[in-house]
């Protein structure tokens, strides 16, 4: 049985209070933020690499600092937590965004490839805690609510880039300067991350210790797939869906407006342009995905949006023409759509310690953007982008056929006094 449909044991959704309605507020503003923030930069990689003289290996080197941030952050984000509660690592995650926006406006400015490095780290490692600590307190409020919302919280985010690569062609065509647009958008950014702090709630998602949770930890112990979810081969197998995804998702992110103008021979504004088909499709498969979910179930989703991507990836790839390549992205982007969202709930219901299962998960997928920008880089230098993007195309291929591990079937059974999922 799927857990994704209803299940008739739990209680059914109610409408939220108004304390409700602001955290969710909050969160969809704590996705939307690093999407507008993502989507300026990449609308502008283009002109930012004429900026700096970079060959395509070189751009390379300067993206793994936005993996390599986002890595730490989201190695990071785990424990702080469990320590201090998801609130004041959000905060301290979008100002981490904020901040490696203005370095990256500094850099375009002084044409400075490690400047420019530096501010992708910083907004990486902000991003990388926020995508452990904005989808812990998603998973919260899910569970408040008593239906999905990370699918729609991770719409904003999709939203978020929309409209930051809608500006962003804007200004590539009308040859507006890389550094006064970031710091434009860096504007909008801390007016809208003004609204955060107030509406988002203390306390969630940070562990307490108390003699109950010690002993209960020491039963755990003697529990491998309880205690120590990265034994759990089910979770594992979802990880590894997520990695296939977030790989495909950041491999667009990364290197969608360079392929179309390198590889395919468009302009870099409607390069540009192709980038804003993609997120606005992932936008509207977020945003409209809740009812096909809860109609067909979350390992169907997830393995036909995989086949989505994989046809897209491979019309990218393989056809000569541009416009079936820009009409292909649309697919790329709905397939991938609801791939990291619906896989983080399976992974926060597949066992106890949703915080622990949802961090590792997301670390997970985070290798793929850690490894992803560099080797594609230099697949792309060696043998063109298109081609670079084949082993891509190969792994969203298994995660289609990962797919059905998705389908957490939770039973529970006591063991010494503490709780536990079998699957």
């Amino acid at each position: 049985m799927d857990s994704s449909r209803p299940d008739p044991s739990r209680p059914g959704p109610r409408r939220p209070d108004v304390r409700v309605r602001r955290h969710r507020t909050a969160l969809r503003l704590c996705f939307a933020i690093p999407g507008l923030s993502l989507a300026t930069w990449v609308t502008r990689t283009p002109d930012v690499r004429d900026r700096l003289g970079a060959s395509t290996a070189e751009m390379g080197l300067v993206l793994f600092g936005m993996s390599a941030g986002s890595m730490l952050g989201i190695l990071a984000a785990g424990a702080l937590v469990a320590r201090f509660s998801t609130r004041p690592v959000i905060v301290a995650c979008l100002t981490f965004v904020l901040a490696g926006t203005g370095t990256t406006a500094l850099g375009a400015a002084v044409s400075s490839a490690p400047v420019v490095a530096l501010g992708l780290f910083l907004s990486g490692a902000g991003m990388g805690l926020s995508e452990v600590a904005s989808n812990i307190d998603g998973a919260f409020l899910e569970r408040e609510l008593g239906r999905p919302v990370l699918p729609a919280l991770h719409g904003c985010y999709s939203l978020g880039t929309v409209v930051g690569a809608v500006l962003g062609v804007a200004g590539a065509a009308a040859g507006f300067p890389v550094p006064w647009h970031l710091a434009l958008v860096l504007l909008v950014a801390v007016a809208l991350f003004a609204l955060v702090p107030p509406r988002l709630r203390p306390g969630t998602g940070r562990r307490s210790r108390t003699p109950e949770d010690a002993g209960a930890g020491e039963a755990a112990a003697q529990l491998p797939r309880a205690g120590r979810p990265y034994l759990d081969v089910r979770l594992l197998l979802i990880g590894g869906v997520v990695f296939a995804m977030t790989l495909a998702e950041g491999a667009a992110t990364d290197w969608l407006p360079l392929l179309m103008v390198d590889g395919h021979g468009v302009p870099p504004g409607p390069g540009s342009l192709v980038y804003a088909g993609f997120a606005a499709a992932m936008a509207a498969g977020r945003f409209a995905g809740g009812p096909v979910v809860a109609r067909a179930g979350r390992p169907v989703v997830l393995g036909g949006g995989a086949l989505l991507t994989a046809a897209g990836i491979a019309l990218v790839s393989f056809a000569d023409s541009p416009v079936a390549a820009g009409c292909a992205v649309l697919l790329w982007g709905l397939g991938t759509a609801l791939g990291f969202p619906l896989a983080l709930s399976a992974a926060a219901e597949s066992g106890p310690d949703e915080a622990g299962r949802v961090a590792l998960t997301s670390r997970i997928g985070y290798v793929a953007l850690l490894a992803g920008p560099p080797v594609l880089g230099l697949l792309g230098e060696h043998h063109g982008l298109r081609t670079a993007m084949v082993p891509v195309l190969l792994l969203v291929l298994a995660a289609a056929a990962l797919s059905p591990a998705t389908a957490v079937r939770a039973r529970r059974r006591a063991v010494d006094g503490v709780t536990v999922h079998r699957g």
